[in-house]
């Protein structure tokens, strides 16, 4: 039997957790000769456990999974590596793991498809010059500056696939720039056009706190044009990605890049973090239902900076977490040795903390004082 586990985040967006299971649904039909199921980390049921039980009342001995998330950092690192082990060992399952999404030229082409969708709302045509225009990419921002780095790299590629007059990238939270001092900076640059584009899969909170945040900015430049991108969404594109990834595992080559994991190697400015104990954090969050702002109201395309902006990848108010991990079946950092059955993949909802009132310790993120970050927004 060949068995697949597709491993969410979850989030307290209703619309978000629907988004997600049509994805997963996708795959599945992507994908008849096997038997998949899927799950989430925290804030919605299934549980990712959930769907690891399936698999196995089916017959499963041998499960892969990957975690369905843009990039690397704390989720995709330690929280859903950790639930897997742990289910692996009470259980007897092997399973095996795979890597993010990343950077990925079918994701690019998907993230085109968005942005192309806005301009032309706007008038544009394909062809036409875009040196009047400025890209602001948002991504959802971590506490790992290896996968802020990746937001910017993408950033920097759509940039010059479309030949925009400039490009920024800002964050949603736990890092800087955040998206309004972002795009203040932005309208400083003397673009009278900027396309602010949310990095992010799904619809949910954050997304509409980003457009929140274009629109209070808009509003105090009416001599701008912003116009809103909508986000990624469940694109063939990104079903192939997946798939991708799924046969990455079964010929060996699903190795992610660990030249600049700041729990592997000595990151300038975050040596501390180096082997730090891989855990989930998420056990009291598990299953936890929606928020009452999370009523979904559909996926909405390219919008005016005067629209009514209803998406976002959710995860709350969430600052940031990080845990140590591994990415070979056996490694020792210093005093920290962890041992795991598969590589590691990736976190479009990078390492953050909860605020839940619970006891558990998150290693604290270097610049969390910075003035652009979310202490400004305080």
């Amino acid at each position: 039997m060949k068995a697949l586990m597709l491993c969410g985040h979850g989030s307290r967006d209703r619309g978000a957790v629907q988004e997600f299971a049509s994805l997963a649904e996708k795959l599945k039909a992507r994908l008849p000769d096997w038997t998949t199921d899927y799950g989430y980390l925290e804030f919605a049921k299934p549980i990712i456990r959930d769907g690891l039980d399936r698999l196995r009342k089916e017959g499963a001995s041998e499960i892969m999974a990957l975690p369905g998330m843009l990039f690397a950092a704390g989720h995709a690192k330690n929280d859903i590596p950790s639930v897997l082990n742990t289910y692996a060992a009470e259980t007897g399952i092997t399973i095996t793991y795979g890597r993010e999404l990343g950077i990925d030229l079918k994701m690019l082409r998907a993230a085109g498809e968005r942005i192309k969708e806005c301009l032309m709302a706007d008038g544009w045509r394909e062809g036409e010059p875009l040196h009047d225009t400025m890209l602001v990419v948002v991504g959802r921002g971590a506490s790992d500056p290896d996968a802020n780095s990746n937001v910017a790299k993408v950033m920097r590629m759509l940039w010059e696939s479309f030949g925009f007059g400039w490009g920024e990238t800002c964050y949603s939270g736990v890092t800087f720039p955040l998206v309004e001092p972002g795009l203040t900076h932005a309208a400083k640059l003397g673009y009278r056009r900027i396309v602010v584009f949310p990095y992010f899969l799904f619809t949910g909170i954050l997304v509409r706190r980003i457009y929140d945040a274009t629109d209070a900015v808009a509003a105090a430049h009416p001599e701008l044009n912003f116009l809103k991108a909508s986000y990624i969404g469940a694109q063939d594109l990104v079903v192939e990605t997946f798939v991708d990834r799924l046969t990455e595992i079964l010929e060996g080559t699903n190795n992610m890049n660990c030249q600049l994991c700041k729990y592997r190697e000595q990151m300038l400015g975050f040596e501390a973090e180096v082997g730090l104990v891989q855990e989930s954090h998420h056990h009291h969050v598990e299953g936890i239902g929606f928020s009452d702002d999370s009523e979904y109201r559909g996926t909405a395309g390219p919008q005016t900076p005067r629209q009514k902006a209803d998406h976002g990848h959710s995860h709350g108010d969430h600052a940031h977490h990080h845990h140590g991990h591994d990415h070979d079946d056996h490694h020792h950092h210093g005093d920290h040795g962890h041992h795991h059955a598969h590589d590691h993949g990736h976190a479009h909802g990078q390492g953050h903390s909860h605020d839940h009132g619970h006891g558990h310790h998150h290693h604290p993120y270097p610049h969390a004082d910075h003035p652009l970050g979310p202490r400004s927004m305080r």
